[in-house]
């Protein structure tokens, strides 16, 4: 043997030797003795104290899945016993974390990249405090002390085992102060009993869902209000295969609002995605805003039940699908699909939606009016709250959300089938396409059937300033009388119809208000119809009914043609035309309604057509306010009281604009065409005096 081979041989020797030795050292070393050293280097690279309190040991062991020359490099796993992370210094919790016990697999050599690669880690019995200050500082964040700096330690874990546990999480941001306590349900419970075997997860491809392993309980407050609720979770969180979907499923009440969830979360770490099948339920959908950031408009108590996929990772933020709903909200159906998407500069909500049925009642506070079955005022729950004293207030005055409307935009378009504003007048197919753009609403179209004829509108409110501009432009169409009298006999035997068109703008944030303030111009055409005092009664109006029993006692009188052009300027509302022609009479209505203090001063003037007898002797007024008005007879007639038909003649411009809205009629010949072409011609002059 050659002096060179010798020597080779005593090298590898030599450093086989330091092998054997290196690997029996490290077999056998206590390594408590290095537990120092370890809670001293995890300090540094946390920022914050750490220690390992109990027992530290390791076993060297190959691992499994790997391949080439790393298949030969053994992994230590680690059982490390009684592990504490301290809290900031601030925060309110003795420790940030703690753990009876962790065991995991390390990959030896990522370390010298400061990267650290656990495969599987299972925890037993962790604790953990989260808490975040009003101003932003959270316990979570872990930052070096002496540059400030996120730590430049990687930790890549790929799945953790856990069994029960608790966590606290105490927000000044969001107003929470929540318990979640884990425990383990005894058996695994199959994903399919839970969610159902007709739930299937959007994404076909991915794995089949672990079962569910652990339970879970909350309690506490989220945003201020009573939070409490359970579920169970599966028992491995995969962190690095964002297509394992782990198992999920809740029911849980924040206030008036209860939300139960059943399905999937894939990809944790950088929160990816939720499947779930979603159940929500609550008094008024108005109380999802601090929940959600989602403007809803107050609403009776309501239910949904659909399918949420949620793409948490959306390059343009976060979009959440709530797809094939069902819904009620108060006694009417919803059903459809909804989208949320969060993005700038606004979040956005957009969605189709149909319904069978809608009742008149549930849409009530859409436009300021409180439905019975929507949250109230603490003035309104108290039992003993006086009564509306009789002469109060009469237009909604419930003032519209304006600042939510800056919130978020929204292009939403309900269809509906049936609307029921009471038994005895049923509306049809509602169409309605809501856009919300920069603190500004409108609707166009907004059309429904009624009467037999159309109601034709656009709505727009600009809640973007303050107070809230509004406009609305509709148009009614053949709407049939009988079938808006549909209990007044009388009327089942006329062929009328009512055609109108109002085009009025206003500012406030009420319905009262807006009237209050209001432009614009009012005009209808009434042919063919029938009036008395039974049918005022049977439309509810009081005021109504006492003029027309002072006007014609309790006959039914024939209504060739009620005609009205009417102006509103500030919110002051006077006839430019306002007269009714009957068999017997000329009715005309002079005077003003004043929305902004819910006043009128109205003059209802009869000019009787040859010489019948009847109980037309004076004209009468209506005083007062809208809720409590006071209507009588003048005690003589009025010194400027018209001349019937010469002296209507005047009226040139109003009764040509009426014209326009005399649409062809089941009759040969519209009963409104002649007297407003009467209208239109000018007064005859008087004859000259003879001498």
């Amino acid at each position: 043997m050659t002096r060179t081979r010798k020597i080779a041989i005593g090298i590898v020797g030599g450093i086989a030797l330091l092998v054997a030795v290196l690997i029996i050292v490290i077999a056998t070393f206590d390594w408590n003795r290095a537990k120092p050293m370890i809670n001293e280097r995890a300090t540094a690279a946390m920022g914050r104290p750490f220690a390992i309190n109990g027992d530290l040991s390791v076993r060297w062991q190959r691992e499994p899945g790997e391949s080439g020359l790393r298949s030969w490099v053994p992994w230590p796993r680690v059982v490390a016993n009684d592990i504490t992370i301290a809290n900031t210094e601030w925060g309110k919790a003795p420790h940030f974390a703690t753990l009876k016990r962790a065991e995991f697999s390390l990959s030896p050599l990522p370390l010298l990249a400061q990267h650290v690669v656990i495969r599987h880690i299972q925890l037993t019995e962790p604790a953990a405090d989260l808490e975040r200050l009003a101003d932003g500082r959270a316990n979570w964040v872990f930052t070096l002390p002496e540059s400030g700096e996120p730590s430049p330690w990687v930790l890549d874990i790929n799945e953790i085992g856990f069994d029960k546990g608790r966590v606290g999480y105490a927000d000044e941001m969001l107003k929470a102060d929540l318990t979640v306590l884990v425990d383990p349900l005894g058996k695994p419970v199959p994903f399919a009993d839970v969610t159902g075997k007709s739930f299937v997860p959007e994404d076909g491809t991915a794995p089949a869902p672990r079962d569910y392993v652990f339970g879970w309980k909350v309690d506490g407050k989220y945003k201020g209000l009573a939070t409490k609720g359970e579920g169970k979770v599966g028992g491995m969180l995969a962190m690095k295969d964002p297509k394992q979907p782990f198992p999920l499923q809740a029911d849980v009440s924040i206030g008036g609002t209860r939300a139960s969830v059943a399905g999937t979360l894939t990809d944790p770490v950088n929160l990816g995605a939720l499947d779930l099948h979603l159940k929500l339920s609550g008094s008024s959908m108005a109380q999802l805003y601090p929940l959600t950031g989602v403007t809803l408009p107050d609403t009776p108590p309501y239910s949904t039940d659909g399918h949420l996929v949620a793409k948490l990772q959306n390059p343009g933020g976060a979009v959440f699908d709530y797809k094939n709903f069902n819904g009620k909200v108060g006694d009417s159906d919803l059903h459809g699909d909804i989208t949320f998407a969060l993005g700038a500069p606004r979040p956005k909500l957009t969605g189709k939606l149909s319904s069978k049925l809608l009742q008149m009642a549930d849409l009530g506070p859409l436009i300021g009016v409180q439905s019975g079955g929507g949250p109230k005022s603490a003035v309104d729950k108290s039992k003993d709250a006086p009564a509306k004293p009789k002469g109060g207030k009469v237009l909604p005055t419930q003032e519209f959300r304006t600042d939510r409307w800056r919130d978020m935009d929204a292009d939403v378009s309900l269809d509906a089938a049936r609307i029921v504003h009471d038994s005895k007048l049923p509306l049809s197919k509602l169409s309605v396409h809501v856009i919300l753009q920069d603190g500004k609403l409108t609707l166009d179209p907004l059309r429904f059937g009624m009467a037999g004829g159309t109601m034709n509108a656009t709505a727009r409110l600009d809640g973007s300033r303050a107070p809230l501009t509004g406009r609305i432009d509709m148009q009614a169409r053949r709407l049939q009388l009988k079938q808006l009298f549909p209990s007044a006999e009388a009327m089942q035997k006329t062929l009328g119809e009512l055609n109108g068109d109002l085009a009025i703008s206003g500012t406030g944030n009420s319905v009262a208000a807006l009237l209050g303030s209001a432009n614009g111009d009012v005009k209808m055409l009434v042919n063919d119809g029938v009036i008395s005092r039974s049918l005022m009664e049977l439309a509810g109006l009081n005021v109504a009914n006492y003029v027309v029993s002072k006007l014609f006692g309790d006959d039914e009188v024939k209504i060739n043609c009620g005609a009205a052009d009417l102006e509103l300027k500030n919110g002051v509302m006077t006839p430019r035309i306002f007269v009714f022609d009957t068999d017997n009479a000329l009715i005309t209505i002079t005077g003003s309604a004043n929305f902004k203090d819910e006043t009128m001063d109205l003059d209802i003037d009869p000019d009787s057509k040859g010489f019948r007898i009847f109980s037309l002797r004076s004209p009468l007024y209506v005083r007062g306010t809208f809720g409590s008005p006071d209507v009588g007879v003048h005690v003589a007639p009025l010194a400027a009281r018209g001349a019937g038909m010469v002296a209507l003649g005047v009226l040139l411009t109003p009764a040509a604009g009426l014209l326009a809205l005399i649409a062809p009629s089941a009759n040969d010949e519209n009963a409104c065409g002649p007297l407003l072409e009467q209208m239109r011609k000018p007064p005859k002059a008087p004859a000259p005096a003879k001498k």
